[in-house]
């Protein structure tokens, strides 16, 4: 059967073409993803798609953005770009070329015959990246997942020069089967067993989230546009030395680690896989357990680059994706990061500002974090005996005490509790 799509085995020369859609175009005849007008200009798009190519070690020789005027069937792109970019294929050696668009199976097997060389699109290209990305077994199982449902649609194209073969016996399926019905029958046996591993593992995470919530240890994902910092200031926060890099999709796989916030509170959090703008609906669905952490967290911190100037744009994508997911209506905390390279940026009223490198303003992010999870906690004041241990040990473990005085044998406090332990602190009482 095929491997999928390696660009890493191939030379490193390439060239990228971005794509500006008509106006008011919605899919093409094969039902490819649809394309909204974006809040980014068609030169931003190309920038975004150079560092995609460079992030699989593609020696970028030629970029360029293209207006379609109107789509052409066999090959997205009009037939004058695609001489243009056949001549300079020719010229360079160029020997793969990523349109920065999703291509159906016909229009990627056209673009090569005209081009003469491997053509790849965009959720092909992001598919390779993460799985250069992933570190653990659920991370590569996820990714599998995706790249073969991808790979799917595709086997055509990678057979179509193959004749019937002579007949066979057993489970070859009988005189005259074709190749690409072989390679169809072992990927959907692969795509099964894959499948069925992730569901194990699943199920694995399933409980560790049944623990969490039965321990009442809230969860704040950190959630954002890849490479906005969001593993840099997750190291900050909780000193877990896990992998920072500029680069796209660093983090893949999640992070979890548990930590306290000021007044006692403990906490667990986790660090997401980037999110970027016409994220792959084959990794969306792969990776719903990944994100079902996200789903599933009782805060949100959404970490922007602050010294972006496409941070509107990454902000409308991320909250995409949420919508997509199920998560639009959670909680959030607007974190704004990398102020340490744009100091004078002006910091929008409903976040934070921080530098996760210098630690700056990571002080009232966690006092802010703090206080929106103890937003519906109630504050009580109570009078409990310096003599009865107990009571005072559970009023700490459960509840955060923000002030407490001895008076003769008596200690006063003013605590914050859940409205469940308030209720199981008047049973006490």
């Amino acid at each position: 059967m095929p491997a999928s799509i390696d660009l890493k085995r191939v030379a490193p020369k390439g060239v990228v073409i971005g794509v500006e859609f008509p106006r008011g175009y919605v899919a093409d005849e094969h039902g490819l993803p649809l394309h909204p007008k974006s809040l980014r200009t068609l030169d931003e798009r190309v920038a975004e798609a150079v560092n995609l190519a460079q992030a699989l070690d593609i020696d970028v020789v030629h970029s360029e953005g293209v207006n379609l005027s109107k789509i052409t069937p066999a090959t997205l792109l009009g037939g004058g770009v695609v001489e243009r970019v056949a001549a300079l294929v020719k010229e360079q050696k160029i020997e793969v070329v990523f349109v920065d668009a999703p291509l159906s199976p016909r229009q990627q097997r056209e673009l090569e015959v005209q081009l003469a060389c491997k053509v790849v699109d965009r959720t092909g290209v992001i598919l390779d990246i993460f799985g250069a990305r992933a570190r653990t077994r659920a991370g590569q199982l996820q990714v599998e997942v995706a790249q073969l449902v991808y790979q799917q649609s595709r086997l055509v194209r990678l057979w179509s020069h193959l004749e019937r073969q002579r007949g066979g016996m057993g489970k070859t399926g009988g005189p005259g089967e074709r190749q690409l019905e072989i390679d169809k029958r072992l990927l959907k046996t692969r795509l099964a067993k894959v499948r069925g591993e992730l569901r194990e593992v699943e199920q694995t995470r399933g409980l560790q989230r049944m623990a969490r919530q039965k321990a009442d240890v809230p969860t704040v994902a950190l959630v954002g546009y890849t490479n906005a910092g969001k593993s840099t200031l997750f190291n900050k926060l909780v000193d877990a030395g896990t992998l920072m890099a500029d680069a796209l999709f660093a983090t893949l796989d999640p992070l979890m680690r548990r930590m306290e916030l000021p007044g006692g509170l403990d906490v667990v959090l986790v660090d997401t896989v980037g999110f970027i703008s016409d994220l792959p609906h084959e990794l969306v669905e792969a990776f719903k357990a990944t994100l079902e952490e996200v789903v599933m967290a009782d805060l949100l911190l959404h970490v922007h680059d602050i010294s972006s100037l496409e941070m509107d744009a990454q902000n409308a994508d991320v909250k995409s994706v949420l919508g997509q997911i199920g998560a639009a209506d959670k909680r959030v905390i607007h974190v704004y990061n990398k102020l340490d390279k744009a100091p004078d940026a002006l910091v929008p009223r409903d976040g934070v500002a921080v530098s996760a490198v210098t630690g700056q303003g990571v002080g009232d992010l966690l006092e802010a974090i703090r206080n929106r999870l103890q937003a519906d906690w109630e504050t009580v004041k109570v009078n409990v005996p310096a003599s009865d241990g107990r009571r005072l040990a559970w009023l700490h473990a459960h509840g955060d005490v923000t002030e407490q005085h001895l008076d003769g044998e008596t200690w006063t406090l003013v605590v914050k509790l859940r409205a469940a332990d308030l209720a199981a602190w008047k049973q006490m009482a």
